[in-house]
């Protein structure tokens, strides 16, 4: 053990002298650091900040590996200085292990430094597991400096080290999102990332700093295993091939063993070409940059969401967050270290909710499968969020393929409007929703039934049903009681088996929205206790006894206006509802062209005269409702025919206020009342202090003018500040 501390406490007096080992180790990582903090607006981004102390660290690290322990050994070799240890005489791994080790001791320090500086001066919180960041450094300390030192034993000259070292240096300085994020880079190079060990230490690094995991969560451990892995190789083989001379020459093929040394991240590298976990995990650290900037949208006129109205006034947006309204605008914007947006002359108000869509469906004529498929699915979504539809509740698409949309949209590894997972249909057989399959080839119709819709046979099956939708983590019950008109009957659900269903939902504390057709459907739902009454009736107006018992156990109402316009335009051959500017900026271009192509040969569909009526049933009932004072909330039904995904909500708000509902009133069911039958208004839904910063602002003032509300001008989702412009590129970048 002697030789070990006494080569130690050479070598930190050594490095202490040496100027290249403090650049490489303190001043070159500080440059960086100093830099890094601007150029990420530190002081208005912790998560920024916290991005910026991972680069500097594993600049350091590297640092300290290649130049401080691998040049350093070669030019102690070259210099004679490792000649005189051999007559000491001291043995090789006395000299390895303790230049990683004092390498280790001189650089934990600097990493103290660093993170003070970071949270004094740039205001960044100091980790919450500050021993794991350690332990995790130090690992990568020792392995990075275990790597300098096999190179040192297997090149020749300062000169070939200088170009090997160089070779590993610089693709992971600029490949591992080191200097930049790599999600920046192709797809082919972020590839190409994966096998390089840099790439694990900067992962592994953020996922303590920035998304808040702990040493064991899977990529920190797995990192640190590849990398003690490899420090284990490095040091065996470093033994095994160690020289103390410069005349001592050593076969090219020497080389060879670099390869194996890195052996766990060739193979890592392999996992992650297949898996896109680490690709994955870039996006979603990109997106926490981007969420925890800090904004401020000054001179703006809040539609808060209730009703409240601030003519006035100011929104700070910080760490995804609302953290302060503003009543008036502050005078002084200094002191809250945040961008700060003049957005004079625009509303800024609660992001729009849309309760009734159907993402499965594209809402136009369509005879490409791609029009169907997943991806179609993933666009729809973003086309959500371009248009500033900020959540939508899809009511009877296909079970895991929701939630799969629901986990990207999470995770932040996809953009789009957060989808909340309404479904499969409870109905009867030979029901409403069980049509959809006869459109899928025979062998493909009963996988699409056990996706999208349920009939049960008795109360302990749809009481098992129920349990099996909590436990799938569902946002919501779909029921239907509707059994359509002439033409197109449906069997009904049975009464008895619906209260079952409820009451299991009721006991599983998941909200039930209910399909109904006329007053007969609207009675059970009300008596059975549903959450939401969907479409309300088309065929009669709906009782005022009804309401009136809607208004008393807080029942909300959804009219669903677009779609019964949308049918009347049909009856009618009338296409104006595809030529609006916003869908056409989010409406994919050949599904726009082919339905109007294919609606053009049509001499329309159905009675005019009874499709108007239908219409004006709807509009009255709405009226009803709202004079009833029923909670009402804002639905589409998009993914029928002419209701294409993109401003829905948009329409629904023209159609209400030509009802006769006021702008007000129309606003809050699109926003709060939406967000509490989602019971998410404890995130979202309101511009207020602690709620998630997702608003939207639009042209002028919406309250007098709701044709306003197609004038989006900026999205803010989780705090981030949407570029809508890329929405529609993400999947073309996986």
């Amino acid at each position: 053990m002697k030789p070990y501390i006494a080569q130690i406490r050479s070598n930190l007096r050594l490095m202490g002298r040496d100027r290249s080992v403090l650049f490489f180790q303190l001043f070159f990582p500080m440059i960086f650091f100093v830099i890094f903090s601007f150029v990420y607006g530190g002081a208005k981004n912790p998560a920024g900040m916290a991005q910026v102390v991972c680069m500097v660290l594993v600049i350091g690290v590297l640092g300290s590996g290649f130049f401080g322990a691998g040049i350093r050994a070669v030019v102690e070799r070259e210099s004679g200085i490792l000649r005189r240890f051999k007559v000491a005489p001291v043995g090789p791994a006395p000299i390895i292990i303790a230049s990683m080790v004092a390498g280790l001791v001189s650089y934990l320090p600097v990493v103290l430094i660093i993170l003070l500086a970071a949270n004094l001066q740039f205001k960044m919180p100091f980790p919450a597991r500050v021993l794991d960041l350690f332990v995790f450094v130090a690992i990568g300390s020792i392995s990075f400096r275990a790597m300098g030192m096999i190179i040192a034993s297997v090149v020749n000259s300062m000169q070939e080290s200088q170009i090997v070292i160089q070779m590993l240096y610089l693709p992971m300085l600029f490949l591992s999102g080191v200097t930049f994020p790599s999600s920046f880079l192709p797809v082919w190079l972020q590839n190409v990332a994966q096998f390089l060990p840099a790439t694990y230490l900067n992962k592994g690094l953020q996922a303590l700093l920035i998304t808040g995991d702990s040493m064991f969560s899977a990529l920190p451990l797995t990192a640190a295993g590849a990398l003690l892995l490899t420090a284990a190789a490095a040091v065996f083989l470093g033994i095994k091939l160690f020289r103390w001379e410069k005349e001592e020459k050593i076969s090219g093929r020497a080389k060879l063993w670099i390869p194996v040394v890195l052996a766990p991240f060739i193979i890592l590298g392999v996992i992650q070409s297949k898996t896109k976990q680490n690709i994955d995990q870039d996006k979603i650290v990109t997106r926490n940059l981007r969420r925890n900037h800090s904004v401020l949208f000054q001179n703006v006129r809040i539609f808060v969401g209730d009703g409240q109205v601030i003519p006035n006034g100011a929104v700070l947006a910080r760490n995804e967050k609302i953290e302060k309204v503003f009543d008036t605008p502050p005078t002084n914007t200094d002191s809250l270290n945040a961008e700060v947006i003049d957005a004079a002359g625009k509303t800024l108000l609660p992001g729009l909710i849309d309760m009734h869509v159907h993402l499965g469906a594209p809402g136009g004529v369509a005879t490409d499968q791609a029009s169907y498929s997943a991806e179609a699915e993933y666009r729809e979504l973003a086309a959500y969020l371009y248009s500033g539809i900020t959540a939508v509740r899809s009511t009877g698409d296909s079970l895991d393929q929701s939630l799969k949309l629901r986990e990207a949209v999470s995770s932040g590894r996809y953009l789009g409007a957060e989808p909340f997972v309404c479904g499969p249909m409870f109905t009867a057989p030979g029901g409403h929703g069980t049509e959809y399959a006869k459109y899928f080839p025979e062998n493909m119709r009963a996988a699409i039934e056990a996706q999208m819709v349920r009939t049960p046979k008795s109360a302990a099956q749809a009481r098992t049903q129920v349990d099996e939708l909590k436990a799938a983590n569902v946002d919501c019950i779909k029921t239907i009681l509707e059994t359509g008109s002439a033409g197109h009957l449906f069997n009904r659900l049975d009464s008895n088996l619906y209260r079952e269903i409820v009451k299991e939902a009721q006991a599983d504390r998941l909200p039930v929205a209910t399909h109904t057709g006329d007053n007969a459907d609207i009675t059970l739902a009300i008596e059975a206790g549903a959450n939401t009454i969907e479409h309300g009736s088309f065929r009669e107006p709906i009782a005022g006894a009804s309401f009136s018992a809607m208004k008393e156990k807080g029942i909300a109402y959804d009219p669903t206006l677009s779609v019964i316009e949308a049918l009347r335009d049909l009856s009618q051959n009338k296409l104006d509802l595809l030529d609006r500017s916003l869908l056409e900026a989010v409406a994919p271009r050949a599904l726009l062209d082919q339905t109007r192509a294919e609606l053009k040969k049509s001499t329309g569909a159905g009675s005019p005269e009874h499709a108007a009526l239908a219409y004006e049933r709807a509009q009255s009932n709405l009226k009803g409702a709202y004079a009833a004072g029923v909670t009402l909330i804002t639905g589409s039904d998009a993914g029928n025919l002419l209701v294409i995904h993109g401003p829905t909500v948009q329409r629904e708000l023209t159609l209400w206020v030509q009802a006769g509902i006021p702008p007000a009133v129309a606003l809050q069911a699109a926003t709060l009342n939406a967000a509490r039958a989602l019971r998410a208004d404890k995130r979202f839904g309101a511009i207020k202090p602690g709620l998630e910063a997702t608003f939207i602002l639009v042209e002028g003032n919406p309250l007098t003018d709701i044709s306003l509300m197609e004038h989006v001008t900026e999205v803010v989702f989780h705090g981030e500040r949407i570029d809508r412009a890329d929405l529609f590129d993400q999947k073309s970048k996986d």
